[in-house]
Order: structure tokens, then sequence, then C-alpha cells
């Protein structure tokens, strides 16, 4: 059976489409207004093998966290919808990730009990890119969290973050988004001893209750 969902998010602040493979090869098809957070994405397809595309506006001239945020949630949205029933995956995964002088570690637990532990080690100052017009566009660091935070709440799941080591605040978001997409890849791959069953004893792992 295929493993796909899509989900559109609507609101005065922010307009989001997400369409997600959760069994793709990396592919990810994005229009999306931030670059910085569009190659995380890209990164995070990648290393997922999810296939992912994204759509998205939002008022960026207030700042950039409702849309990071919501980008956030939409995208637990239509992990939690494409996981259905969660039978025969192996629910829990983890990754220890390097990437030069930065080391993160990530684990999930697709459990339906919403929680984020994130340690993110960041400095909070903005990273400064040129979008292809020219103009400067700083990504404001510290909606990272809020994009897992984002993501955790909607996904339903225990999802835990820490750049144990680390100087580049490039390097360790990227990082981050490397290591959760592999560990969110684990806990939702197929797993051939279940059988299909439900990875819980309590024969259930209850859905997303997520309000906009």
């Amino acid at each position: 059976m295929s493993r796909m969902a899509e989900v559109k998010r609507k609101t005065l602040e922010t307009e989001i489409f997400i369409q997600i493979n959760l069994d793709g090869s990396g592919s990810a098809k994005l229009d999306y207004p931030i670059g910085f957070l569009r190659h995380m994405m890209e990164t995070f397809a990648k290393h997922g093998l999810f296939d992912i595309e994204v759509r998205a506006r939002g008022d960026l001239c207030v700042d950039q966290h409702h849309l990071v945020e919501d980008t956030g949630i939409t995208l637990g949205q239509a992990f939690a919808k494409a996981l259905a029933d969660k039978k025969g995956i192996h629910r829990v995964g983890s990754c220890l990730y390097p990437m030069d002088e930065t080391l993160v570690r990530a684990a999930v637990d697709l459990s339906g009990r919403p929680y984020l532990c994130f340690d993110g080690n960041l400095s909070g100052i903005p990273l400064v890119s040129a979008e292809a017009d020219g103009k400067s566009a700083p990504f404001q660091t510290d909606t990272v969290a809020d994009f897992w935070q984002g993501f955790a709440g909607a996904a339903a799941c225990a999802l835990h973050i820490d750049v144990l080591r680390g100087r580049s605040d490039h390097h360790k978001i990227e990082a981050i988004f490397k290591a959760v997409a592999r560990a969110l890849r684990k806990a939702s791959e197929k797993d051939e001893r279940a059988a299909g069953a439900i990875p819980s004893t309590k024969g259930c792992l209850p859905p997303p209750i997520y309000l906009a």
C-alpha cells in the first residue's frame, strides 16, 4: 500500500501545501520563499528517502516565525496521515550524525504522544544569504526549535534533538535535519518481523489530535 498523504493549511498568516511519500527516493519539489529552510527541506527529503512537495507563502513582512512553525506543523500532519494506523513499523529510530566539527543526536518515538526536547546549542545570530534577486535574506535561527515543536505536536511523536558539539550554526542546523530525517526513516520503515502488528502492548498507537 502506498504511504502518501497531502495536507493543506491556510490561515490569515500562512498558506501551505505539503505532499509526502514515506517510501520515496528522496526527491524534493519546493516552492518556498526562505532559502535556507528550502535547503533544509531538500536535505530532509534526501536523508529520509521521503519524496516531498511543498508550496508555501507567509507573512514574511512580519518575520519568519509564522511560516517556519506552520511548515513544521503541516509537515507533521502529512507525516502522521501517511503513517495511518502504523501497523508493522519499527516505531522508534535514532541517529548520531557527524558533520565536520558538529555532532548531533536525534531520537524519535512515533508513539502518538507529542513531546519535544530540543537542545540546539544555537547562537541566535541570523544566517545571511542572498536570494536569486540579490536581496539579503537572513534566516532566523531561533525558528528551528519552532519548526520541530510544530512537527512533533502535529505528528504526535516524542522527538529528542541534541547538538552535542559544534561551531557553525549552519552545520548544527543542517546536521539536525539530517539526523531527524534518518531517525524518522528508521522509525517509519516496515519491520519485516512485525508481520503488520501494531508495535505497542496497548494494541494501538493513537492518532494525533491537533487543532490549528
